[in-house]
Order: C-alpha cells, then sequence, then structure tokens
C-alpha cells in the first residue's frame, strides 16, 4: 500500500521520500493485513499475527475492511452510471479482491480505463497479473508512493485524457500519511490538472467516531506494522475537499454514503442497507466544479 494543513508550503513542495521497502514477509503490511481481514490467502504470519491483535481490540475492524470494499464498489457504479465518468485513478490499490474499480466501471461503460497506482512489490505483481481489462477498455498499472505526485501524474497522462472528467480514488490510503507530509497537499495537487466534473472518492479512519477498542486496535497496529495509521477528526478530513463541491449526505461514516432510502429499493450505487452502527472511517464524494 502506498503510503497532512498545507502550511504555507508551495503545491511543488517535493517533500524526501522514504526509501522504498523490501519485500520482507517477517513485518505487516497495511495491503496483507487488509487482505487476511478480507478473507483472503496473500498474506504471511506476521500479517495473520498483526491482524488478530487489532481483531481482539476491536472485533469490528474486519467488518469495516468488508464495508470498505462495498463503498469502493457503490462509488464507482455511482460515478460510472450515474454520472458517466469513464476514467479512474485509484491510488493505494492494495491487493486485487472481488469488485475490483475496473470491473465495476467496465461493466458499466467497457471502454472505461483505469490507472491503478501502488508501491508494494506483491500488490503489484498480483495487479498485473490478476486486473486485467475489457478489450474496449484499458488498465494500467504504475508504481509509486502516493507522495510522488508528479510521478502518479506523469505516468497516469499516458493512460487517462486530462481533458475529460477523472475519478480519483484515494481509499483507506490517506491514513497512513503523516501530518509532517502534508496528506492536504498531496490530494490537492492530484486533484489540481483534472478537469472540471473530475471527482474525489476518499475513505479515511476515524479518530472522533466512538468505537469500542478503537485507541487499543491503534496501537496495536500500529506496534506491528511496518506503516504507521494516522486517525483524522470529521473536520480534518472535511478539508480534504476544499474547493470541491460535497455530495450527498457529504462526511459519513463508512456503510452510510448513500444508503437505501426508507422505504424504497437501493437504486444505482446505493447498497442494499447500511450497518446499525458506524464503523470507524469516514467516507466522502467530492466533485470538482
Amino acid at each position: 500500500m502506498t503510503d497532512s494543513s498545507s502550511g504555507g508550503q508551495p503545491w511543488n513542495h517535493e517533500p524526501p521520500l522514504p526509501s522504498r521497502r523490501d519485500f520482507d514477509t517477517t513485518v505487516a503490511h497495511p495491503a496483507r493485513v487488509w487482505d487476511y481481514w478480507l478473507g483472503g490467502k496473500d498474506n504471511f504470519a506476521a500479517d495473520r499475527e498483526a491482524g488478530e491483535r487489532v481483531i481482539e481490540a476491536m472485533p469490528s475492524v474486519d467488518a469495516a475492511a468488508r464495508a470498505g470494499r462495498t463503498f469502493l464498489a457503490t462509488a464507482v457504479h455511482y460515478l460510472a452510471a450515474g454520472m458517466g465518468i469513464r476514467q479512474f485513478l485509484d491510488i493505494g490499490t492494495g491487493l486485487p479482491t472481488a469488485n475490483n474499480t475496473h470491473e465495476v466501471a467496465q461493466r458499466v461503460g467497457p471502454e472505461s480505463r483505469i490507472v491503478y497506482v501502488d508501491n508494494d512489490p506483491i500488490v503489484l505483481t498480483h495487479a498485473r497479473a490478476l486486473l486485467t481489462s475489457t478489450k474496449q477498455g484499458e488498465t494500467a498499472f504504475v508504481d509509486a508512493d502516493l507522495r510522488d505526485t508528479g510521478k502518479i501524474l506523469a505516468e497516469a497522462r499516458n493512460v487517462l485524457d486530462f481533458s475529460q472528467p477523472v475519478a480519483l480514488m484515494l481509499l483507506a490510503v490517506l491514513h497512513f500519511i503523516p501530518d509532517a507530509d502534508d496528506p492536504w497537499r498531496i490530494v490537492a495537487e492530484l486533484m489540481e490538472p483534472l478537469p472540471a466534473g473530475s471527482y474525489l472518492v476518499l475513505s479515511h479512519g476515524s479518530s472522533d467516531i466512538s468505537a469500542e477498542g478503537l485507541t487499543a486496535a491503534a496501537r496495536q497496529y500500529n506496534q506491528s506494522s511496518a506503516v504507521q495509521i494516522n486517525m483524522r477528526s470529521e473536520a480534518e478530513v472535511t478539508r480534504f475537499f476544499d474547493g470541491l463541491e460535497l455530495l450527498e449526505p457529504g462526511v459519513v461514516p463508512l456503510g452510510r454514503w448513500r444508503p437505501e432510502p426508507p422505504g424504497g429499493e437501493p437504486g444505482p450505487g446505493r447498497p442494499a442497507s447500511a450497518p446499525g452502527r458506524a464503523l470507524p472511517t469516514y467516507t466522502a464524494v467530492g466533485r470538482k466544479p
């Protein structure tokens, strides 16, 4: 997985990137821990041990992982079917599972183009093998850290037409960027060249949604993982949408974005149901005016 106020720094400020992590199966890694929570097989003993420690502290974490995949499918389907979006830039891809971005988008528009970005060797290996495209569309992969916005945008232009709207997907990745690296600036840099009518789709770990064991779970995760997690408040998450038009219902807990209307059938992009409790993650979608 790819790894925060502008502080008056110009957008062309390039913080030093961490050296690329070697492939080390003895240290837990976010993409593989997430895969374990989803019931996948692409994880190792260190990932499973770290995942179990977090589950002990907060048993709902695996439900949050599954709900995160539902939000991805919900948002992509809504943008593809309802808004006509045919280009997606998905950063922090994670290990392939069901309903990946290109699968959801290309079911609606087979001509859809998707660029995946990650910097984990095992993710890239699996992605190149499994995330294949329709004949009409295209799927490409960029090996880059989220902080390397220049490389991401330059390579994405080889596939995506930046004169047409693009959906920027940042799901469960920005909370791996510390405040010192200014994740708000990173999002602004990525959105800046995208044209009007583009979208930002975001999910982010929450520091102010009450959830039993949340603090202990975050501590356990940070003690076990190679990449630290930085939970943020609703106000801090909302800042990522500065200059954008937030779609209803705004910044809401995971599982509650575009919920089923009372007494009605789920519409395009709506999940079949929403959990009764708030999961400790915020989700939102914004449109560039």
